[in-house]
């Protein structure tokens, strides 16, 4: 390619510069009119990565050494000012081409186009998103409220929610037995003194076999406390993000024709970009499509009363009915119980 042609190229004016009698190239190192030579490619590598543009010069004009106090004249390296029509990453470009001179392989570029936001998130803005359904038909529009779908991101509060709901979820049953439930007689070993050995009372403690478990765990509760209006608020952002993230889809149903696995894997592979996809429905699942999701280990399928923080997190994509936003709409703008 071109690059390694301008690479290989700065690497040969290297070479002539290492081998420059001026830098002190055929003197023996021993000699006294040896000069020690700063190391070229480590100066031009230090330059090339952290030289600012503002302090070199364009082409045309007058030049400046790149190699410390050597003139310009006689080192074959120097820098041109990046203009902003240029690469901005002097790491990667070591063209002296603008892009209309070919100075960019036409092969690099990507035609794709590149979306930039019009808008700040975070808002409180109502949102307008178009509303499909599994065969990608239009079905019209719908409004997602501001409050509950463009809040500001905080990851803090949604590390708070999942430790919460993960903590909540953990069983607590490990047990171990003390001293009086381990099975074992309660009858002293041997006498108290006269034998030379320890003295012992029973035979259950920890410190012989199959005895008990001195401080051991015990059935509990791992539940940690979280404000009501904290679970809340992390929904609000994790649904605010995907949002964001324009990976929420609103489907008018979520209601299928057949209950046939093949038929869900041909409406998820129209999804781009789509790894881990969760289906909310506003009421009870669909048992057709219960039966057409349940052997696909990347779709999960939850009712709007069951959608939560960490499941929207484990999912890249969230597909929510319209009867589904409109209950967690309602159920966000619901006045919490204290």
């Amino acid at each position: 390619m071109a690059w390694r042609g301008l690479l290989s190229r700065d690497v040969k004016a290297i070479r002539c510069l290492c081998s420059d009698s001026s830098l002190g190239g055929g003197v023996a190192r021993g000699s006294r009119d040896f000069k020690y030579p700063v190391n070229p490619y480590a100066a031009f590598v230090r330059g090339f990565c952290g030289v600012a543009p503002n302090s070199v010069k364009r082409h045309g004009q007058e030049a400046v050494g790149a190699i410390h106090d050597y003139p310009a004249t006689e080192s074959r390296l120097h820098f041109l000012k990046i203009s902003p029509y240029q690469f901005t990453s002097r790491k990667f470009s070591t063209s002296i081409l603008t892009p209309e001179e070919g100075a960019i392989p036409p092969e690099l570029l990507s035609k794709k186009k590149v979306l930039t936001l019009d808008r700040l998130q975070g808002q409180y803005e109502d949102l307008v998103t178009r509303v499909t359904n599994f065969h990608n038909e239009d079905k019209g529009i719908m409004v997602l409220a501001g409050d509950v779908f463009d809040v500001p991101i905080r990851k803090d509060i949604v590390h708070r929610v999942v430790r919460w709901q993960l903590a909540k979820r953990q069983q607590g049953t490990h047990s171990t037995k003390t001293i009086s439930e381990v099975s074992g007689t309660g009858k002293k070993p041997y006498r108290q003194k006269g034998t030379g050995r320890a003295r012992h009372g029973t035979l259950r403690g920890p410190q012989f076999r199959h005895g008990a478990t001195m401080h051991g765990p015990k059935p509990r509760s791992h539940a940690i406390k979280l404000q009501k209006k904290v679970r809340r608020l992390g929904l609000k952002i994790a649904l605010s993000a995907r949002t964001a993230e324009g990976k929420l889809l609103v489907f008018d149903d979520l209601t299928v024709p057949s209950h046939k696995t093949k038929n869900i894997v041909n409406y998820i592979s129209q999804v781009e970009n789509t790894k881990k996809l969760l289906l909310v429905d506003g009421g009870p699942v669909d048992e057709k499509l219960k039966l057409a999701t349940q052997n696909l280990h990347y779709v999960n399928v939850l009712p709007s009363i069951g959608l939560n923080v960490y499941s929207i997190l484990q999912h890249d994509t969230l597909v929510m009915s319209r009867d589904a936003v409109n209950q967690i709409v309602q159920r966000m703008h619901t006045p919490i119980n204290r």
